[in-house]
């Protein structure tokens, strides 16, 4: 069995891509995508705040000091339009970005004009930021004429406070920033693990069995003087080892980018919350990635095992990302909790233990249901994987 995992392992050494995908994806390529799409979302949304605007305008005769704020302000242009104009066409054909419809009953008294309904028609599908753009501009004629309002009524400021919010619901948040953050983020670590712990054993899974099939290497390992279950636990062990170490950087690439993030650039909430989290939950979550690898390895070998090709086994083994998925996604489900029965069910259970870890919340008596219900998983799938390599009728299919 030694003998094989190591024989083995050195061809997985000796493999560029299988190293790129346990090693380079997880520490380097994968944190830089992050940044990459956080830096390009940023740079869109700072580009959607200051575009300039065309926009055309209906009633303006009505409302002079919204036309007056509007041509003051930076950032808009005005357009004008015809009578009669489809504004559908009007603003995809793009001859403007918005239009503003005010009605003829806008006074600047609410108290005699009651509440005003401008329409605004724009195209909402595409980032242009026109509402909230908008809003800025209608909130403080808005609270000048509310003001006026208040004034006539001679109301004093608690009056006119009261007028505005009689009942105010003051959240008092009893969790600190570490379960408030890790409960946001808690949710989509295990995915991003769970699928790079995936992708890690995959490669070396697909070579070890339909690999050595088109090589025509199997035949002469099957006539060794070593055991067949022996080569199954054989390569096993080395599917497992790739998947343990995509987990381990994965792991580590977490640690090690949330320090440097938190201290190179100097954010202090970052800082705060990577410091929060011990090196024991760190490595609780690495040793609960160890069974979920083990079930990955089993499955995967499995398969690579039926297959008759290399491409046959990557068909086979493409649709278990999706798979892997619907625990995670089940973890994220309202109440959906640790406790009870969701304890037992495996991938589900790691990813709700990795949240708690991650908010500071863990029970640690739910260990013994995670490891246990994990480890039997993957025994039994091992179990399997045995069987299904003793079959002649499997392996030369």
């Amino acid at each position: 069995m030694w003998l094989v995992f190591l024989k083995e392992v050195k061809e997985l050494v000796r493999d560029k891509k299988t190293l790129f995908f346990m090693i380079a994806l997880p520490m380097i390529v994968f944190p830089l995508i992050i940044g990459g799409v956080a830096w390009f979302s940023g740079k869109a949304l700072q580009e959607a705040q200051t575009k300039t605007l065309t926009y055309s305008i209906v009633g303006a005769e009505f409302a002079p000091e919204i036309n007056q704020q509007l041509n003051d302000e930076n950032g808009f242009k005005l357009i004008s339009i015809p009578d009669e104009t489809d504004f559908k066409e009007w603003i995809n054909s793009g001859r403007a970005d918005f239009v503003i419809v005010i009605p003829d009953n806008y006074g600047v008294n609410p108290l005699q004009s009651g509440q005003i309904n401008i329409q605004v028609y724009l195209n909402d599908a595409n980032l242009n930021m026109v509402e909230s753009r908008l809003n800025s501009i209608v909130k403080d004629i808005a609270s000048r004429n509310q003001q006026l309002a208040f004034n006539q009524l001679a109301l004093s400021e608690s009056q006119q406070v009261a007028l505005i919010e009689p009942i105010v619901l003051e959240k008092v948040d009893i969790a600190d920033k570490r379960e408030s953050i890790g409960h946001k983020i808690g949710g989509f670590i295990p995915y991003f693990i769970f699928i790079l712990c995936l992708q890690g054993a995959m490669i070396p899974a697909t070579d070890l069995g339909a690999g050595e099939k088109e090589r025509g290497t199997l035949e002469t390992l099957l006539i060794s003087p070593i055991e067949r279950h022996k080569l199954v636990l054989g390569k096993f062990l080395t599917i497992g080892f790739a998947g343990v170490v995509s987990a381990l950087v994965t792991v580590a690439s977490m640690a090690i980018w949330g320090i440097l993030l938190s201290r190179g650039m100097a954010i202090e909430l970052v800082a705060e919350f990577m410091g929060s989290i011990s090196i024991i939950d760190f490595i609780l979550m690495f040793l609960m990635l160890v069974p979920v690898v083990a079930i990955f390895a089993a499955v995967l070998l499995s398969l690579s095992i039926y297959a008759r090709t290399f491409k046959e086994a990557q068909g086979y083994m493409t649709p278990l990302v999706m798979i892997v998925i619907v625990p995670v996604v089940l973890s994220m489900l309202p109440g959906v909790e640790l406790k009870g029965g969701w304890a037992w069910v495996p991938l589900t259970n790691v990813a709700l233990a990795i949240r708690e870890l991650i908010k500071g919340t863990m029970d640690y008596m739910q260990l013994i249901a995670i490891f246990g219900s994990t480890a039997i998983i993957a025994g039994l799938l091992l179990t399997f994987c045995v069987y299904w390599f003793n079959k002649e009728k499997v392996l030369f299919r």
